[in-house]
């Protein structure tokens, strides 16, 4: 009969993973790839949320994405930790998911005046961002438990925990004001 409790599973993962030698596995590889994409998701992020800040009108919609903006440098940090756990340097690959929500957010913002329906676009656009980041988290989260780095689970856990929290304030933001203010406006 097969143990299915958390604490048991992890560890006969660990073992499965230390028999096949971690560092040469398909999902360690795997891994690597993914981290290097987050790590050039955020970093990019970090030019990007200035400027959805720059255009946003809502004092609300700001202090979400200045927020938002603070987590995302302590998050470039956590995967260079996770890099470190890894033994490796941190490198970036070009995620060409997060380079095309990035342009579709500039085009949304470019394309509407200042006020209530370009803040409804910026929350789109970053709530897409924001889904792309839980879903490369909670794999990521996942494939480290799996290979039986559990220091590098916690790390990416608790970033998975924030950008949750970042998708649920601007749903807030959206419902209490913007989206309102956006329907009532009349071309």
């Amino acid at each position: 009969m097969q143990n299915t409790t958390n604490g048991n599973s992890q560890t006969a993962n660990a073992k499965r993973t230390a028999n096949r030698g971690m560092k040469s596995s398909q999902l360690m590889q795997l891994f690597e790839d993914e981290l290097k994409d987050i790590y050039w998701a955020e970093k990019a992020l970090t030019t990007a949320i200035p400027k959805m800040i720059n255009n946003a009108t809502s004092a609300e919609l700001v202090k979400a994405l200045e927020k938002h903006l603070e987590e995302t440098k302590g998050q470039i940090t956590r995967v260079e930790q996770v890099f470190e756990t890894l033994g490796k340097k941190a490198v970036a690959k070009k995620c060409e998911a997060m380079e095309g929500l990035i342009k579709e957010a500039q085009e949304i913002m470019e394309s509407c005046e200042p006020g209530a329906m370009c803040d409804a676009g910026i929350i789109s656009a970053g709530q897409k961002v924001e889904h792309y980041e839980i879903a490369s988290y909670g794999t990521l989260s996942q494939f480290a438990s799996t290979l039986g780095l559990s220091a590098a689970a916690k790390l990416l856990g608790a970033t998975l925990v924030e950008e949750k929290a970042a998708d649920e304030k601007l749903s807030q933001v959206a419902m209490s004001a913007v989206n309102i203010e956006a329907a009532e406006k009349v071309n």
